[in-house]
């Protein structure tokens, strides 16, 4: 390599002095210098013109401006233009292959933050930016726990701990819930990943509410059972009247507990995936006449119960299911339904969908509750609640059955004069009645 480096410079020094030889020779000495100073000022010039050339264009590389260049100059522009045509590919993998990232870090469903050694903000997913406030344009540069001024975050960034994550409430986004964990990467760097648990927390919630229920709700007619039975033990003379009453209320709590458990297991076997889903055309209309028939027996005259069949299609689904599920809507309109109230069973077709509904002029529902009905066991009034002998599953059952038949729950409700809840099931599930065949 040395040579062919070499004998470029030496080739053209050596033609360079070829002419004032010949010239000394022909015309003496004085002449031959002259002519070989011009022609050395020549190849000066030759090199500053290249030089000046390089130096322009290393202020501002650009594959496509590389200098023409002859001689050795042209082999050194070459090598330029090969270095710089590799640099500028790699640069473009390099920023592909952070675009790559940076579109696979924004696709992710948790939230992407990455700080420096410093615990300063260098970048951010869209949906970091929704869960802690941030704004990237803005906040670039900034100090996370300068921007999340809560104690349990800045002691969990300064304690340098991050085995566990922290379960993180939001001030800036009530009622979000994150599991935020930092992971430690290259040059003290920081990867904040955060995760919305909002619903896993909810769900814990209700879990925790449904053991203490279930348990608060057996706990009751078990001690009325056990009391009237000790009580029964320890009297040491019974009479037939006395008997009878202890023996009654002690019927009561134990068919309440049988209709508890009852329910359990329907609630049970509605949210199983596994149970099979047995579908059959459930006539609509008769099937409203019986439950409107049952409703008056419940009610036992204390009501007037209506029946408005606005149409004739029958229904697509399992009809054990949905006999439960619009049972527990009738008798809660009538448990909560003074007397001398009106109930209201309607079957109708409303912009292409089914929808069965039953309307009361009931003591209705505060608007903070509506959301929450559907939970088991949960209760508006729970001492009211147990006087009318609900069980607090029955919504949460009507719920599960819906659903199994893709069909959703409105409910429409204001304290004082009465509720309406509406079951609204799919279009393809309304069929023809046979009389219509």
């Amino acid at each position: 390599m040395s040579v062919s480096f070499w004998w470029r410079p030496l080739g053209a020094l050596g033609l360079l002095s070829v002419l004032p030889l010949v010239l000394w020779a022909a015309a003496g000495a004085l002449p031959a210098l002259a002519l070989l100073a011009i022609l050395l000022l020549f190849y000066l010039f030759h090199h500053l013109r290249n030089l000046k050339a390089l130096a322009f264009w290393l202020r501002k590389p650009d594959v496509g401006t590389v200098p023409d260049g002859s001689g050795l100059w042209e082999e050194v522009f070459s090598v330029l233009y090969q270095l710089e045509r590799r640099q500028t590919d790699s640069q473009k993998n390099l920023s592909s292959a952070l675009e790559r990232f940076q579109s696979a870090a924004e696709a992710m469903p948790d939230g992407i933050v990455m700080l420096n050694s410093s615990d300063q903000i260098e970048w951010c997913n869209p949906l970091a930016e929704v869960q802690f406030g941030l704004n990237l344009k803005r906040d670039r540069g900034q100090w996370m726990n300068y921007l999340i001024r809560q104690a349990q975050f800045t002691d969990y960034l300064a304690a340098h701990n991050y085995r566990e994550p922290l379960i993180f409430k939001s001030s800036r986004n009530p009622g979000l819930v994150l599991s935020i964990q930092l992971i430690p990467f290259g040059d003290e760097q920081k990867l904040l990943i955060s995760r919305d648990i909002t619903h896993i927390e909810r769900v814990e919630t209700m879990r925790r509410d449904f053991v203490a229920n279930v348990s608060h709700e057996l706990s009751t007619p078990l001690t009325v059972v056990g009391g009237f039975l000790e009580t029964l033990v320890d009297m040491e003379h019974l009479d037939g009247a006395h008997t009878r009453h202890y023996l009654g209320l002690m019927l009561d709590q134990t068919t309440r507990m049988q209709h508890l458990v009852k329910d359990l297991l329907t609630l049970s076997k509605l949210e199983s995936m596994l149970t099979a889903h047995r579908e059959e055309k459930i006539d609509m209309p008769r099937l409203l006449g019986q439950l409107s028939v049952e409703a008056q027996s419940l009610s036992g005259g204390r009501h007037q119960v209506l029946l408005d069949l606005s149409s004739e299609r029958w229904l697509l689904g399992n009809e054990d299911e949905l006999r439960s599920a619009f049972g527990n809507l009738v008798s809660n309109a009538v448990r909560y339904t003074p007397e001398g109230g009106e109930i209201v069973l309607k079957w109708e077709e409303w912009e292409g969908e089914g929808v069965f509904s039953v309307q009361d002029s009931g003591i209705g529902i505060e608007p903070q509750h509506i959301p929450r009905l559907t939970e088991r066991f949960y209760r508006v009034d729970r001492s009211r609640s147990r006087e009318t002998g609900g069980t607090g599953l029955g919504l949460a059952i009507a719920k599960h059955a819906l659903t199994r038949h893709q069909a959703r729950l409105e409910i429409e409700s204001v304290p004082g004069k009465g509720s309406t809840f509406s079951t609204c099931f799919p279009a393809r599930r309304l069929i023809a009645g046979q009389a219509d065949n």
